[in-house]
């Protein structure tokens, strides 16, 4: 283990007044603050209730006192928690107490790096635990909770035993070239390879879900002046975000809404009418509009089915990205009686649909859930970061050169392909990290975690 010289403490619940709150201790001083603290060593894993005093020797709380010897403890440290009262005073006071007797203030998510870096789980568990606290629906809490549990690394692990199967082989064949086997040419090989591309395939798809889950869609939606898109936000949120009127122009900024469609996380982003105008406020809610386009997942190009696909919308289907989806979505079909459709056309998705009743509603809500990959019951979701998509990508693209070595009789080439992606799938679980990523992940943790 790779225990640090000092000891962190830190309050480990919200502020505020509540039953509960907990100080958290953890290192190599921990049997020194409880020795000072309660004039005696507590038993491991056995609570027991007693005063908190300070200095002076008066009760500052009286509650609950845990000590978890190490290595059995949540950093592999010895860690003491300290279960007493919620309130804006007492809590900071018994914190000052234990500052006093050596310990220094946590930074954040430093209980948890302690964790990592003591093996008592992995990079993506760690990250794991972050995302089941910020979790905003039953399927994150779930996804969170498998990645926690191993899911998603013991996947990585077996993926990175077989990669390290297939690169010994080459590697092997490649120090013995004076054998009269072609070991490279083997069938058995080529299967493996061609299965490892597989199972890849395979993670990277439940890692996709998991990033879902936790980070959710960006859609845009963009149009004209009076399509209909505050009312397509009013009715993804289920209430009046935005202020809808018969006269163009009344959106003028940005508007955010967070919803959930069966679990899925969307962040659905109005904005203003796209129009030339002489008004500077209108003209800075376009430019506005225009930057969220290029943030975005997916648009939602709202067409007012009475005028058609027109030369405005044409305008802006040739600004969006080429590699950016975009859904062209007529709405107030109910104004001519008309049915909800949805058909693929060269250009995308077309759908018909009437905001204002609701009809065509599912084809719309059923789509953007598709067009994802989402699948709600899924139950191989685990939670995962881009961070690990980009990693599994570049583990993809490796392999499938190695593929391509092989087939080419290159045993070096694919060798160092198997190299590279033995490196980026090494990433997701921590064996190979930098200092700078591992600050970056444990800085978005808050104090005490």
């Amino acid at each position: 283990m790779n225990q640090p010289a000092d000891t962190i403490a830190a309050i480990a619940t919200p502020p505020g007044k509540g039953g509960i709150g907990i100080v958290r201790i953890s290192g190599p001083r921990v049997s020194e603050i409880m020795q000072a603290l309660f004039h005696k060593q507590l038993s491991p894993r056995r609570a027991e209730l007693l005063p908190f005093k300070n200095t002076a020797g008066e009760t500052l709380d009286r509650g609950i006192a845990l000590f978890f010897e190490a290595p059995h403890s949540y950093t592999g440290e010895d860690v003491l928690e300290l279960q007493g009262h919620v309130g804006p005073v007492v809590l900071n006071l018994l914190l000052q107490r234990i500052l006093e007797l050596g310990a220094r203030l946590a930074g954040p998510g430093e209980f948890t790096e302690r964790a990592f870096l003591n093996d008592k789980m992995d990079l993506a568990q760690a990250e794991a635990v972050i995302d089941l606290i910020e979790s905003s629906s039953e399927q994150g809490v779930k996804a969170a909770a498998r990645s926690l549990e191993g899911a998603f690394s013991g996947d990585v692990q077996r993926l990175l035993a077989k990669l390290k199967h297939v690169r010994m082989y080459i590697e092997a064949a490649l120090d013995f070239p004076e054998e009269e086997i072609d070991f490279l040419s083997d069938a058995h090989l080529h299967k493996n390879v061609a299965g490892l591309c597989g199972e890849i395939d395979s993670v990277l798809e439940s890692a996709h879900q998991g990033r879902l889950l936790k980070e959710g869609l960006s859609i845009v939606i963009l149009g004209r002046p009076n399509a209909g898109k505050s009312s397509l936000l009013n009715r993804l949120a289920g209430r009046d975000s935005a202020i809808v009127t018969e006269f163009p122009g009344t959106t003028r900024d940005v508007l955010r809404e967070h919803i959930h469609i069966d679990g899925l996380p969307l962040h659905i982003i109005d904005t203003a009418g796209l129009r030339d105008s002489d008004d500077p406020i209108e003209q800075e809610g376009v430019k506005r509009a225009w930057k969220e386009v290029e943030k975005a997942d997916r648009v939602l190009l709202l067409v007012d089915n009475r005028l058609g696909l027109g030369p405005v919308e044409e305008r802006i289907l040739e600004r969006i990205p080429a590699m950016l989806p975009v859904d062209i979505i007529h709405n107030k079909l109910d104004l001519h009686g008309e049915k909800p459709f949805l058909s693929k056309t060269p250009r995308g998705v077309v759908a018909g649909l009437s905001v204002k009743t609701g009809e065509g509603w599912q084809l719309l809500t059923d789509h953007l859930k598709k067009s994802v990959g989402y699948e709600q019951t899924a139950e191989n979701q685990y939670s995962a970061r881009r961070r690990h998509i980009e990693a599994l990508k570049t583990v993809k693209i490796c392999v499938n050169g190695a593929q391509q070595r092989l087939m080419e009789g290159a045993g070096e080439l694919a060798a160092e392909e198997l190299r590279l992606a033995q490196e980026a799938l090494s990433r997701v679980t921590g064996e190979f990290s930098s200092d700078d990523l591992l600050g970056e992940i444990f800085s978005n943790f808050c104090i005490g975690k």
